[in-house]
């Protein structure tokens, strides 16, 4: 018999309790013994919470009950969870965690400390999807080549509506927020910082990669205009943020990003709140994890996977997937260095020689146009969009600095990167 402590009984929490309890039959038939959600942590005693087991306010109640076998971690941020982990992790118990920031921060400093000691968290990443065991497990005689993610639902539910039905940005927002797909301050997922939580952990299994949010290119959604929209539809693209990881030689391209992909990607066709992960191994090719990357009952789902697999095995297995790390050592890619197509608008002053003078900057900078439209606006200007051949990062910035500055731009120029 296994006994389950869970700090942080709020969505999640309360559903990794009942289904333990709901399921309890099958859990333990593939679990080959009996696990037991025993006592939950809670901020608040006086809020009702629809689950059937002891509540206390008091984490030393389940960090100190020896008789606890696994910690359940729910509650959110970075710092206070941290401590709670080391300290359940110093006292020889197994944890499960869906905390993808603390692991994003932390990740590397916790296998160390965890050593045999069962550490999961396959719930941190896209929710439901099993991505985590995936690549750890299931990819594992593979050099992974990339990986393409829409790991954030609620970026890809106000793209998906923008896309179809032509609904601004500040429109969708507000409708997300009030379905609760957003939250009042959205920064954390509009921004695309919570996308680059779950990107650093999957480069750390595929690649052994140790990098911060802040080492990385992060970039949000809410430069995103209906004349992007147009551009894209025009030139069969869809619009996505997405977290991408890909080797180049010895380096390691991380980066999070709105981008244009053609409509016939797999990837492309992941629409609403739905998440989907595009893996490339070098002998297995393409594979596609397609499911829901959050709600209480699909996240709680991957909690209590990870609940089985630590009763099934007991001792635990490098959390980040290396026994050691393999020979060649890869280092990450600097920002500036990332090369790929760009697309970038341009809202200029509607008269003869304007393009030529952009043109002139953009070749200067070593950047050549692959494709261009030009759409009138009220205001005697037009929007300028073009893409590019495959250019470099730092090139492509210089050039549109310099675009800013050349006075037939009337506005600061937006670009997005694009991925075929």
């Amino acid at each position: 018999m296994l006994k389950v402590g869970i700090i942080g009984v709020g969505t999640v929490g309360a559903s990794v309790a009942n289904i333990l309890r709901d399921n309890k039959n099958i859990i333990t038939a593939r679990a080959g013994k009996e696990i037991i959600p025993t006592i939950g942590v809670v901020s608040n005693l006086h809020k009702k919470r629809d689950v059937d087991i002891k509540l206390t306010d008091n984490i030393d109640d389940v960090l100190n009950d020896d008789s606890i076998d696994i910690i359940v971690e729910l509650m959110g941020g970075i710092e206070k969870p941290h401590e709670i982990v080391k300290k359940a992790l110093q006292k020889g118990k197994a944890v499960v965690t869906a905390n993808k920031a603390l692991l994003a921060y932390h990740r590397y400093e916790l296998q160390e400390l965890a050593g045999d000691i069962p550490f999961e968290f396959e719930a941190a990443v896209a929710g439901g999807i099993p991505i985590i065991n995936a690549l750890r497990d299931g990819l594992s005689a593979n050099h992974i080549k990339s990986i393409q993610g829409i790991m954030n639902g609620t970026c890809n539910y106000m793209l998906t509506r923008m896309i179809n039905d032509g609904i601004s940005y500040d429109e969708i927002l507000k409708e997300a927020q009030n379905l609760g797909y957003a939250e009042a301050d959205p920064t954390f997922d509009v921004g695309g910082f919570d996308a680059s939580h779950k990107l650093l952990i999957l480069a750390s299994i595929a690649y052994g990669i140790d990098a911060k949010p802040e080492d990385i290119l992060i970039e949000g959604i809410d430069t995103i205009t209906n004349a992007d929209i147009e551009f894209a539809k025009e030139f069969e693209y869809s619009i996505k943020l997405l977290g991408i990881a890909k080797k180049v030689g010895q380096e390691i391209e991380l980066r999070v990003h709105p981008v244009l992909i053609p409509q016939d990607k797999m990837i492309a066709k992941v629409d609403g709140v739905m998440n989907g992960i595009s893996v490339v191994g070098d002998k297995v090719g393409e594979t596609m994890f397609y499911g829901a990357g959050a709600g209480g009952d699909a996240t709680a789902s991957a909690v209590v996977a990870n609940i089985i697999d630590i009763a099934r095995r007991g001792k635990g297995s490098p959390m980040l997937g290396f026994e050691k790390q393999p020979g060649e050592k890869l280092s990450l890619m600097s920002k500036e260095n990332i090369s790929t197509k760009y697309y970038l608008r341009l809202e200029v002053a509607d008269k003869s020689g304007t393009l030529a003078k952009i043109a002139t900057i953009l070749g200067d900078n070593s950047i050549s146009i692959e494709a261009m439209l030009q759409k009138p606006l009220k205001n005697g200007s037009a929007n300028l969009l073009l893409t590019t051949h495959t250019c470099v990062e730092k090139d492509i910035l210089k050039a549109m600095k310099e675009v800013e500055n050349s006075g037939v731009v009337l506005v600061k120029p937006a670009m997005i990167r694009i991925e075929e």
